[in-house]
């Protein structure tokens, strides 16, 4: 435990503990732009400078453990100085437009020369002459905003293990892009979004599709219709300084129908669908050895993407269960449909998601368009809807609260807490359960596959039986998983699990590609309670107890996995190149 003075006060922090954290934790903030707390330090804009007394060097706080005997200096006139120096610099090489920026108002660079008083550029602006990559119509590459932090790419290739992302070329010519210098959507990228939720500028953003859904909602024509994933409602709050973690979900819903959406429903319901089909599925290949074990969840577009890329040989262990707001937006355009009357051609469907590669997964096969037509339109980001509700001047912080249209809208707490990591798995758990036992899990909870975690692994006993489970989230968690199965099998012995949750996003839906930036493991825990909380709040805990549920079965789908079931809420998977030739 160290003991340093830092700007004449004491502090103790336990060894290895750097400069920059060591001065928070006695309220003092040294500018950084490079460093985020989810990635190691790469000390690439050197804002974080500080002096140590008896020594000339200056030190870059993000990097380096404060030392037994410190004496710090994190301001004063001449650090000063060096640091609006290095942001003029930066600024020197990024474009002036901030009023077109997806990150104005929003942005940590703008937000430090705001800072600094920096009000003129005393260098000659030097602009990289780079197009945009626009390729995945999911997130957006704007290389001539790039300030060569390196997030990008180490988020990409060490926190998600995906590799899509490079520096390109050296010296003023350095710039980012996907590897080999490609378009993004023909690299291994999974459109995860965490590229964008680490990048400090306007630099990597979400494709903005708001303008689509304005239009839609201008058009007298079409029935619109819109649908929130649990994730949102415990994140969409820091858009408008409300407190993180707080669930806003009647609020989320009066502002839905404000902006003029005729039917408002909850990804939650369609979650309760999804637990129904995947803990069928669970049930078929564990009790009645129907398929093979382990079984994989793929309600995250984005594992579904690397699984196809970098582990086609599992596509059999997948479930065929499509992700929660496919299955209500193919309910929808059916169900909803014929119970109102309504033409499904007239019907126009958005998602507001926690995630990027929603947007990609709304088209990735001819299994989205069961209905007959696309079942999603349009999916939108947390941080779009946030945009929308203050352009149409909408108090949200004041907004009383409203509920769904309850027949594709009233959830139980088993498909709220979808939202965070293990979350899938704890639901599936509880109606895999009812079906084998033919009762309820006494305790609701299972808090063993809960937490952040990067692998969590446990055992639970059903009817005498041990189910081994696994939960991973982020990308990089996952392949230590998925190797101890092909070793097992390699080696001819039993898989040493029976059921996988994946999350591509670290912290799952809560900390999705598409959330507010600023997003930390703080952040994170926030979120998950908040959905918790709202799981313990509810009546009903098991998806299979849900009214609304069992008249959707009765009345329309007939059994969990049966033949029209099949049709519309399951999909397949197909191998796919690395690279796109």
């Amino acid at each position: 435990m160290p003991k340093a003075i830092i700007n004449n006060k004491e502090v103790i922090v336990e060894e290895g503990t750097t400069i920059l954290d060591a001065a928070k934790k006695i309220n003092i903030d040294i500018p950084t732009l490079c460093k985020h707390p989810d990635l190691d330090a790469s000390a690439a804009c050197g804002i974080c400078v500080v002096k140590v007394k008896g020594s000339k060097k200056m030190l870059r706080a993000c990097c380096t453990a404060l030392e037994e005997g410190m004496n710090i200096i994190t301001h004063d006139n001449e650090l000063q100085k060096i640091r609006r120096t290095v942001i003029e610099l930066i600024l020197s090489n990024h474009p002036n437009d901030c009023l077109q920026c997806a990150r104005n108002n929003n942005c940590e660079l703008q937000k430090l020369a705001a800072d600094f008083g920096i009000r003129e550029f005393p260098f000659p602006q030097f602009l990289r002459d780079v197009p945009e990559d626009e390729s995945t119509k999911t997130i957006d590459l704007v290389p001539s905003k790039c300030i060569l932090c390196g997030r990008c790419v180490q988020v990409c290739q060490d926190l998600q293990d995906v590799w899509a992302l490079s520096f390109i070329e050296r010296g003023h010519k350095t710039r980012i892009s996907a590897a080999g210098d490609i378009n993004l959507s023909e690299s291994p990228c999974i459109r995860c979004g965490q590229c964008s939720a680490h990048c400090p500028t306007g630099a990597i953003a979400e494709h903005d599709q708001t303008e689509d859904v304005w239009r839609a909602l201008y058009n007298e024509k079409k029935y619109c219709m819109v649908q929130i994933a649990p994730a949102v409602r415990v994140a969409i709050g820091e858009a408008f300084n409300l407190p993180i973690g707080a669930n806003l979900t009647g609020k989320i819903y009066s502002a839905l129908r404000r902006l003029g959406f005729n039917a408002v429903f909850d990804t939650s319901f369609g979650a309760d669908v999804t637990v129904m089909e995947e803990a069928t599925e669970f049930v078929e290949r564990f009790v009645h050895k129907k398929g093979k074990l382990p079984l994989i969840t793929t309600c995250c577009p984005s594992w579904v993407d690397f699984m196809e890329k970098f582990y086609p040989d599992m596509i059999d262990n997948f479930s065929s269960s499509k992700s929660p707001h496919e299955m209500l937006g193919v309910l929808a355009k059916t169900y909803f449909a014929q119970k109102n009357k309504i033409d499904p051609k007239d019907m126009y469907m958005v998602s507001i998601m926690p995630c990027t590669s929603k947007k990609y997964e709304i088209s990735r096969s001819n299994q989205m368009y069961a209905s007959g037509y696309q079942d999603v339109d349009t999916s939108l980001t947390t941080r779009e809807l946030a945009r929308m509700i203050k352009q149409a001047g909408i108090d949200f912080a004041n907004l009383e609260e409203e509920k769904a249209d309850n027949i594709l809208g009233d959830y139980t707490g088993a498909g709220v807490i979808f939202g965070a990591t293990g979350g899938v798995m704890e639901a599936a758990l509880r109606t895999a359960y009812f079906l084998i036992t033919g009762k309820n899990f006494k305790e609701v909870k299972y808090n063993d596959v809960r937490g952040l975690e990067g692998v969590k692994e446990t055992v639970v006993n059903i009817a005498g039986e041990k189910v081994r489970i696994a939960i991973a989230h982020g990308m990089g968690n996952v392949e230590a998983v998925l190797n101890k199965i092909r070793q097992a099998l390699a080696e001819g012995k039993k898989p040493p699990y029976d059921f996988i949750e994946v999350m591509a996003c670290p912290g799952g839906c809560i900390g999705g590609g598409g959330q507010p930036y600023g997003v930390t493991d703080q952040l994170r825990i926030a979120r998950a309670s908040g959905l918790y909380s709202d799981d313990d709040k509810k009546e009903i805990h098991f998806s299979h107890d849900n009214p609304y549920i069992k008249q959707l079965y009765d009345s329309f789908l007939g059994k969990p996995s049966g033949e029209k079931a099949k049709k519309l809420l399951h999909t397949r998977y197909v191998p796919r190149p690395l690279y796109k030739k």
